[in-house]
């Protein structure tokens, strides 16, 4: 019950919109989310004025990132508009707590991001490990791993 009425009246009076994954999470935008998908607390899934797909059972940590939208080069005054960029991650992609996915970035299905990493623009294999700031990615990596039980 406390939960319902928090939740209530945190989305009242704040620019975040309830949505059914935790009260805390900030959802904007349309992105389109799949099925059986966790989004923890502190979460961001930013899909204003652009495309952010996330495929079915994706689990997604707290304090996650997922952002279409780079406006360093508007608050500096190199652009006169904010650079937004289409987000696609697969199916059964595991995203870890900070991370930050960036605009124009595209998951493959049954990928894993490692907590704190900031994945830069680009297109990542199925069955990658993404880790790290500089992130590496080691394509493939959980392909012979994989068991279906």
């Amino acid at each position: 019950m406390f939960k319902k009425m928090f939740a209530k009246l945190f989305s009242e009076h704040t620019h975040i919109k309830k949505n059914k994954f935790h009260p805390l999470t900030w959802i904007n935008g349309d992105p389109i989310i799949g099925k059986n998908v966790y989004i923890g607390g502190f979460s961001e899934v930013n899909a204003t004025k652009t495309k952010v797909k996330i495929g079915d059972n994706c689990d997604i940590a707290s304090f996650v990132s997922i952002n279409s939208a780079d406006s360093h080069k508007l608050c500096i005054g190199i652009e006169k508009e904010i650079e937004r960029k289409p987000i696609e991650i697969g199916n059964n992609v595991f995203i870890g707590s900070h991370c930050v996915i960036k605009g124009g970035a595209i998951v493959g299905h049954h990928s894993v991001i490692a907590a704190g990493t900031i994945v830069e623009p680009g297109e990542y294999p199925p069955y990658s490990l993404i880790i790290g700031n500089p992130m590496t990615v080691k394509e493939y990596y959980y392909k012979d791993k994989l068991k279906i039980v």
